[in-house]
């Protein structure tokens, strides 16, 4: 198997979903039931890319993918922001931890909203991972 993708989501048929793609795709897929598994996964393992989901127990995708973008050790593992709410919405929760004191970050490379069909998935996997 190829890279790593770690697959970060609280609904066990959505990580299904994307493992099995990531599989069928040629990739190592990790999973994590939320941000703080994620949190734990990415300092130990880091993986070539993360598909994040954005509401979740324990930890939300909005802070997981704030903390992956201002860690120097972190800030460079590519992220796909795979969830079922609107685009706008996760910028403007970026926005607003932003005003208060958190640093600013940038916008996610590739925001997909739920749900997406396994080939969409493919092929934006093989954009982001150079294949």
């Amino acid at each position: 198997m190829g890279k790593t993708v770690l697959v970060v989501d609280d609904d066990p048929d959505v990580r299904l979903f994307n493992t099995t793609v990531c599989e069928e795709n040629g990739y190592t897929p990790i999973e994590a039931a939320n941000g703080e598994e994620g949190l734990a996964i990415l300092k130990d393992k880091k993986p070539d890319l993360v598909i994040l989901d954005v509401l979740m127990p324990k930890q939300s995708g909005i802070r997981l993918y704030r903390e992956l973008k201002t860690s120097k050790a972190l800030k460079d593992i590519r992220v796909i922001i795979l969830s079922g709410i609107a685009k706008k919405t996760f910028l403007r929760s970026q926005k607003a931890l932003t005003e208060f004191g958190g640093d600013e970050i940038p916008e996610p490379e590739i925001y997909l909203e739920k749900p997406v069909e396994p080939e969409e998935l493919a092929e934006v996997l093989k954009k982001v991972l150079g294949e």
